[in-house]
């Protein structure tokens, strides 16, 4: 991308600056340079999102089901056209590297796809009986909130399923990340999607939840980020009782039990931990291994970890990218300080490297406390503990034993191990013998401090519907 991009706010169909002129800088991490800007919204541009969006609510609404897919279908296809120029875009915003914004693309055309597919079926009247159904019908205008870490895929999981269902979305992006919003509503755009039913806008993330989550034309919020934000904007989101769906932190844990296989185990939670620098909130943080395998599963991890490619994201050979903010790299700092203040050893990584760009190396913990902060508080960074057990009972009190419930995995080759593993973790989702991101066709949320409300599948359109129940029709065809 050249030097001197601008972003612009998308507001009843057309792309524009912000009312008052004002931009955010976009930074590129691994050169700690501002790259573009994007426009910031100001209070009359979110007015105009609000009222576009509402007027074109009941068109939408109304819109033939099979039609508003086939627009998501066809928007799945523009994108995925132009997935290469995308996925370099997000590189350079976000530092993650080409392949791994390649792959995310590729998640995000899945999903729209999958959605569009679907959404006449899941808009159907479902029978109930001789005389009663259920008509599903549209709850309203959605405001969604996305992350920097995921922005492609996010964006899909939010935009997809509330458009399905017949609401019109006014869509807050990741300033930091502003490239993936664009593209997708761009592609919206060129689908054919109706103006006003997709409104996008960037700026003060605290002043525009505030101001969007006040008007009572919003009906429903959905939200991926920090459990603190989730729970502000829940607070806010009471005043109008507006539906929220909130995927908040995680803090997941991987229990390795003694007949675990190492080679299967170890590439795949180096490879799902260290993607996007372990910015992810289902990446592993805490790696709970049966004492006979621990001092062979820590040498092979540790060296796994310390053999990672780290270098500049638009170069095939790097397998880690810088992190995408200076905020994580203080994060880092502080944990691991906090843990090895209170006794933790650093099996590898452990410091910041010492050139330009937010780089932190993956970084190994042994020893650690349970007091210390990097067990309680999500790491979101490239920070592995690993720490022994001596019965399946410790290690499942052990995974449990932080607020989160996001994910979990596990790997095992005994059948009874698997159930009790299965039925006592807290986690809105657990893998046994592999680690991967969510996919399109399945139900996903989290318990505890994790958040509510499913993304996904059936359950992710109906999160975005009103299931209406019409009773005494006498037969029906």
């Amino acid at each position: 991308m050249s030097h001197g991009t601008s972003y612009e706010l998308f507001i009843n169909g057309m792309w524009r600056a912000g009312s008052d002129g004002t931009t955010l800088p976009v930074i590129n991490p691994a050169t700690e340079k501002v790259f573009a800007s994007v426009a910031s919204a100001s209070v009359p541009d979110m007015d105009e999102a609000l009222a576009s969006a509402e007027r074109s609510r009941p068109a939408w609404s109304s819109w033939p089901a099979k039609d508003r897919g086939e627009i998501l279908v066809a928007a799945a296809r523009i994108l995925a056209a132009k997935v290469e120029a995308a996925a370099r875009d997000l590189s350079a915003e976000q530092g993650k590297t080409i392949a791994e914004a390649t792959g995310e693309y590729a998640r995000a055309v899945e999903t729209l796809e999958w959605n569009g597919r679907h959404a006449e079926e899941l808009s159907a009247p479902i029978p109930l009986g001789s005389n009663r159904m259920i008509v599903p019908e549209p709850l309203g205008v959605v405001a969604a909130f996305t992350p920097w870490n995921y922005p492609a895929v996010l964006l899909a999981r939010k935009l997809a399923p509330a458009l399905a269902a017949g609401c019109p979305v006014i869509l807050k992006g990741a300033e930091e990340t502003p490239s993936a919003a664009v593209h997708m509503v761009e592609a919206l755009r060129q689908a054919g999607l109706p103006d006003g039913v997709v409104n996008l806008v960037f700026g003060v993330p605290v002043l525009i939840s505030r101001h969007l989550l006040s008007s009572p034309i919003v009906k429903v919020l959905t939200f991926t980020g920090s459990t603190a934000v989730g729970k502000q904007l829940a607070k806010l989101a009471a005043n109008n009782l507006q539906r929220c769906i909130l995927e908040l932190g995680g803090h997941s844990p991987v229990i390795i039990c003694e007949d675990a296989d190492l080679a299967k185990a170890i590439p795949a939670i180096s490879d799902y931990k260290f993607e996007c620098a372990g910015q992810s909130c289902n990446a592993p943080s805490r790696i709970l291994v049966a004492q006979a395998l621990y001092e062979e599963f820590l040498t092979q991890v540790t060296e796994a970890a310390s053999k990672i490619k780290i270098g500049p994201p638009n170069e095939p050979a790097t397998e880690m990218g810088p992190m995408a903010n200076v905020r994580r790299i203080e994060a880092m700092q502080r944990l691991i300080k906090d843990a090895v203040d209170r006794g933790a050893r650093i099996e590898t990584g452990g410091t910041r490297l010492d050139r330009t760009g937010f780089y932190w190396p993956p970084t190994i913990l042994t020893g650690v406390r349970k007091d210390a902060k990097v067990l309680h508080e999500e790491p979101f960074g490239p920070i592995l503990t690993v720490a022994p057990f001596d019965t399946i009972e410790e290690a499942i009190e052990e995974a449990n034993a932080t607020e989160y419930g996001l994910a979990a995995y596990f790997f095992t080759a005994a059948a009874d191990v698997k159930q009790k593993l299965i039925n006592g973790l807290s986690a809105g989702a657990v893998s046994v013998n592999y680690l991967k991101g969510v996919s399109a066709d399945a139900p996903y949320g989290g318990v505890k401090q994790s958040g509510y409300g499913y993304e996904g599948g059936e359950q992710g359109v109906r999160s975005f519907q009103n299931l209406k129940m019409v009773n005494g029709l006498g037969s029906f065809g």
